[in-house]
């Protein structure tokens, strides 16, 4: 496109331009077409308008073709245009989710949004929307893990009992390790975060050896019992035992929610729980560590400490987990579980609805 009217302008028009520019009230679109049309009646180059007027060269064109066809009316209304696509048949959206929804033909897994937009006829975008609107994700996939311990119902309303109503003049405890904490230094000093850049650290790193946490969460008040051992025997867990029976004051009856990792049922560990009969262990059903509240915390020490920090020796980073643990018992905050043993049990049983 390209110049092809020349702009002639009498007394009245330049008046009535002015007008629209100092007209405080006015859409900026007619503001910026009556610029355009007085910076062309004064001969100024094209580039020279559209700067001026805050607009392309095309559009410099347009509006001066505009006016030399309808004057400054013109410039005052938008043509009508051409209505825009019409919406998606619902019969071709109940299409679209069908196929997205059934098994995909030949050796693949999944369908492709390219792979629907060929079958229905339709662009790969008009399927995206689709499928937001609907919120389908074929290409995703979530992986779960369903416990066959055979008292499974009865470890989940004695667990869930205990954290939703506990016993009075009780302590309720989570207990589990955390084991095989790398102490890892990166080869390179990495970069600290700043706008439009992420933090960064190398993808190499030099081994300084591991160690074991392990921790204890009161649910009632929210703080934490933690020591770092070298190994993860029943030894080590009956001295953490030991730990968290002589920080507990006297007269509490200790409920303690555990895993069924091997330590925990040692006869050496059943030999210590009789003689301390204020404990009563509770075991996770199989397959079901989700339930042991301290894994909150491990996951927060991984995340917030653990994965980006730097660690020169066994010690610095026992020393770094021990700070994390007092930081956090200066604040502690009460674990609170919100979802019944009745609800969990319906969710598990539940059948998945048939597409309509």
């Amino acid at each position: 496109m390209a110049q092809t009217s020349c702009v002639l302008l009498t007394a009245d028009d330049r008046q009535r331009l002015g007008a629209i520019i100092g007209d405080r009230s006015r859409p900026l679109k007619h503001v910026q077409r009556a610029r355009i049309i007085l910076h062309s009646a004064d001969r100024l180059p094209v580039l020279e308008v559209a700067r001026r007027a805050g607009a392309s060269r095309p559009a410099v064109w347009r509006w001066q073709q505009r006016f030399a066809e309808e004057g400054i009316d013109g410039l005052l209304r938008d043509k009508t245009r051409a209505p825009g696509k019409p919406p998606v048949p619902k019969e071709t959206v109940a299409r679209v989710l069908a196929i997205t929804c059934s098994e995909p033909p030949g050796e693949v897994t999944h369908w492709t949004g390219r792979a629907v937009a060929r079958i229905v006829g339709l662009s790969l975008r008009t399927i995206q929307r689709i499928w937001q609107a609907h919120r389908l994700q074929p290409h995703r996939i979530r992986t779960f893990k369903r416990s066959s311990d055979p008292a499974f119902a009865e470890k989940v309303e004695n667990i869930v009992g205990l954290y939703m109503n506990p016993p009075a003049h009780a302590v309720v405890l989570s207990i589990d390790e955390k084991s095989q904490i790398q102490a890892l230094s990166r080869t390179r000093p990495g970069t600290p975060v700043g706008p439009g850049r992420p933090a960064t650290m190398t993808h190499d790193y030099k081994r300084h050896g591991t160690t074991t946490l392990f921790a204890a969460l009161d649910i009632l008040d929210g703080s934490v019992i933690g020591r770092c051992m070298q190994r993860h025997r029943h030894q080590e867990f009956i001295r953490f035992l030991n730990a968290v029976e002589a920080s507990v004051p006297a007269g509490k009856v200790i409920h303690a929610v555990l895993d069924n990792y091997a330590a925990h049922k040692h006869p050496r560990v059943r030999a210590w729980l009789s003689r301390h009969p204020r404990w009563t262990f509770h075991f996770t059903p199989t397959s079901a560590s989700w339930m042991n509240a301290v894994e909150g915390f491990f996951s927060a020490l991984t995340r917030r400490r653990l994965r980006r920090g730097e660690f020169v020796s066994i010690v610095d980073l026992q020393a770094a987990i021990r700070r994390y643990i007092n930081q956090h018992n200066d604040a502690p905050k009460p674990f609170v579980w919100t979802k019944p043993a009745d609800a969990i049990m319906a969710k598990l049983n539940r059948q998945p609805e048939p597409f309509e």
